[in-house]
C-alpha cells in the first residue's frame, strides 16, 4: 500500500502504540515543505509542542530560526520532524521501545520526501539515524553518504539555549548544510535567501 502524506499523520494523531499516547496533550507530526531537499531530525517534541502540535516552537524554535537566517535557509523549504511524535513526561531521552513504536512513522515521511539531506539535531537523532556510537561532541557537522542521501548531525537548539557559547559552532554546521544544499545536483526548488 502506497501511504500519503495525509495517511501518515491520520495514523500519528491516532497512534496508541505506546505508553507516551496516554500522557501526551497532541501528537506531533513533521511539518513543512513536502518537496525540501532538506529534512531536519530531532529526538522528540517538546513541553511546548506538545500543546501546539507543531515541531519546534517556543525558545527551541527561535534558535533554530536563527540559525536558518543566518545561513540564508528558510524553515518553509525545509521539513522538520522527530524521531517520536508524543512528548516524553519531564523532557526526558525518548526510551527505545518508544523510537521503535514510531520509527515506522519517520521512515514513510523519508519515503515520501526523499530528501538529498537529512540534518539530525542532537545526539540522540544522530544515534538513531547515522550510528548508535555517534559522539556528537566530536562528530557535529561531519558528512557521511548514504543511500543517495548526506547526511550530517549537530546541536540541537535546546543545547544552545543551555550553552550560548555554542551558537558560534552551530551555525558554522548549517553554513556547511547550506553550502552542501547548493552543491546537490537536484530537480527540487532551492531558494536560497540572499545569495
Amino acid at each position: 500500500m502506497q501511504y500519503t502524506w495525509n495517511d501518515i499523520e491520520q495514523h500519528v494523531s491516532a497512534c496508541t502504540h505506546c505508553p507516551l499516547c496516554r500522557t501526551r496533550q497532541r501528537p506531533v507530526m513533521g511539518r513543512g515543505s513536502h518537496r525540501a531537499s532538506i529534512m531536519l531530525i530531532a529526538e522528540a517534541p517538546g513541553g511546548q509542542e506538545d500543546r501546539q502540535g507543531v515541531p519546534f516552537v517556543g525558545s527551541s524554535g527561535e534558535i533554530l530560526d536563527r540559525l536558518l537566517g543566518d545561513c540564508g535557509l528558510k524553515r518553509e523549504e525545509l521539513y522538520i520532524t522527530n524521531i517520536i511524535k508524543c512528548h516524553p513526561p519531564g523532557n526526558r531521552d525518548p526510551k527505545e521501545e518508544e523510537k521503535e513504536a514510531c520509527f515506522p512513522y519517520l521512515k514513510y515521511e523519508t519515503f515520501l520526501l526523499k530528501p538529498g539531506i537529512i540534518v539530525c539535531l542532537g545526539r540522540v537523532a544522530a544515534q538513531r539515524i547515522i550510528s548508535p556510537d555517534f559522539k556528537i561532541t566530536r562528530q557535529h557537522g561531519t558528512w557521511i553518504c548514504r543511500k543517495n542521501c548526506a547526511l550530517t548531525a549537530t546541536f540541537h537548539p535546546s543545547a544552545v539555549l543551555r550553552d550560548p557559547s555554542k551558537y558560534e559552532t552551530v551555525k558554522k554546521d548549517f553554513l556547511g548544510i547550506a553550502e552542501k544544499l547548493r552543491s546537490l545536483n537536484t530537480d527540487k526548488p532551492i531558494d536560497i535567501v540572499g545569495k
